[in-house]
């Protein structure tokens, strides 16, 4: 027997695994994290790619914008802020800095929420300000993305004088990767503007997929999106599973991005036979904090289960559905293959809420049975989202093969799902 973990939450689920059942457990190559987090930002920062140093841009600029992450994503901002923040004062002591969080079209990030990613020093003295991708006061209309839709953004972008992000880079289940251009759209982007790039097309275009930027669509709206307020510099890290920084990559935004995407591509593309059931999960909190966001694990067992088989996902959904909704769109339709034909036919400007997240997870329980494995959440929840509900990995282990009518499974476990990308063996 092999013992297995997946991250859930703040801690973990268990189970064992017969020998001759477990096919393999598939997870990143990452090296070492770096011993000192904030000295690998400083290194990235004194090298930048494609892009003078921080301090220069800084000179003779009245105003900072830095796009910061929200409640959702693990960026170990406390390393990556006050380096930035040092490199803008060292070069124009005068320059006025504001904090931008990009919530794109997730809810508003609380106070609390902001000190703990922050810390107290950041929190307290550094201007802040959280992004409302529904408050029309706060936007202006910049253009027309190559998709057609209108780019409409925090005005505080085009506002400021220096335009900055911070982000991390990992495996994206539609935009390709993470990071960069992404702090644009969706970052601090109106909700018509995110609702025309997430629509039903591009979603199911064959190259929007995890790990995949040459030809998606969704991508080029963002990196047009990027361009057009003039994001001027980033830095971004790549983490690990303990959300500790291996690698900082800063400078311009599309090179350093790329460079960033290229290390981690290398070390996460993982190789999985096809097999009847792969257990995942969505890395933990804060990523697994609802049913919303864990879509994306589950992407991960799709790209590597049977068609038939049953993915088993750990996340603690403490959050819910994450989306009203989304949870409205799967649990009103009769079917899975009945939220799909729904979603086709719904044209680039009519998009509605979610409606991305709903056609992903459709696409995936169309394949095979979903198990959320979870202690926090209300079974009830999944279940009406044409899901099943385990509150432990043995317990789920023991469900999935009574679906399958199986005794001795072929089963993969991808302890990340977030943070590969699957390709058959």
């Amino acid at each position: 027997m092999i013992k297995i973990e997946i991250p859930c939450g703040r801690s973990f689920m268990t189970a064992e695994i017969p020998d001759g059942e477990l096919t393999g457990i598939f997870r990143p190559q990452l090296p070492a994290p770096a011993p000192d987090p904030a000295a690998e930002v400083r290194r990235a920062m004194s090298a930048p790619f494609g892009a003078p140093a921080l301090e220069e841009l800084a000179r003779g600029k009245k105003s900072a914008v830095i796009i910061i992450s929200d409640h959702t994503r693990p960026v170990p901002s406390k390393f990556i802020l006050p380096p930035m923040l040092e490199a803008l004062r060292r070069g124009n002591p005068e320059i006025r800095i504001s904090l931008l969080v990009a919530t794109g079209f997730h809810r508003l990030t609380t106070a609390e929420e902001l000190r703990n990613k922050l810390g107290d020093e950041i929190f307290e003295r550094e201007k802040i300000i959280v992004h409302d991708s529904g408050n029309p006061e706060v936007l202006r209309k910049v253009g027309t993305l190559p998709s057609g839709g209108e780019l409409i953004v925090n005005k505080a972008v085009l506002d400021t004088d220096l335009l900055l992000a911070e982000g991390f880079i990992e495996p994206h289940f539609f935009s390709g990767f993470s990071g960069g251009r992404k702090s644009i759209l969706p970052g601090v982007a109106a909700r018509e503007t995110v609702l025309a790039n997430h629509c039903a097309e591009f979603i199911a275009h064959p190259c929007a997929r995890t790990g995949s930027l040459e030809g998606n669509p969704i991508h080029k709206d963002m990196l047009f999106a990027a361009r057009a307020v003039k994001l001027a510099w980033i830095v971004n890290v790549v983490i690990d599973a303990q959300k500790r920084i291996v690698k900082a990559f800063a400078g311009n935004p599309v090179t350093a991005h790329a460079a960033g995407c290229a290390f981690l591509r290398e070390l996460a593309q993982v190789r999985v036979p096809e097999s009847d059931i792969v257990i995942t999960g969505n890395g933990g909190y804060p990523l697994d904090q609802n049913l919303y966001q864990s879509v994306k694990g589950m992407t991960a067992g799709e790209a590597a289960v049977r068609q038939g088989g049953v993915i088993i996902i750990c996340a603690s959904c403490s959050d819910g559905s994450g989306g009203e909704s989304f949870r409205k769109t799967l649990a009103e339709a009769a079917s899975p293959q009945a939220v799909l034909d729904q979603i086709s036919g719904v044209p680039r400007n009519r998009t509605i809420p979610d409606q991305w997240e709903s056609q992903i997870l459709a696409r995936v329980l169309v394949k095979a049975a979903v198990i959320v494995v979870s202690k926090e959440v209300d079974p009830a929840l999944p279940c009406s989202m044409h899901m099943k509900h385990a509150s432990s990995l043995p317990e789920a282990l023991a469900l999935a093969k009574t679906l399958l009518g199986q005794e001795h499974p072929r089963t993969a476990v991808i302890p990340d799902g977030v943070s590969v990308i699957v390709s058959k063996a």
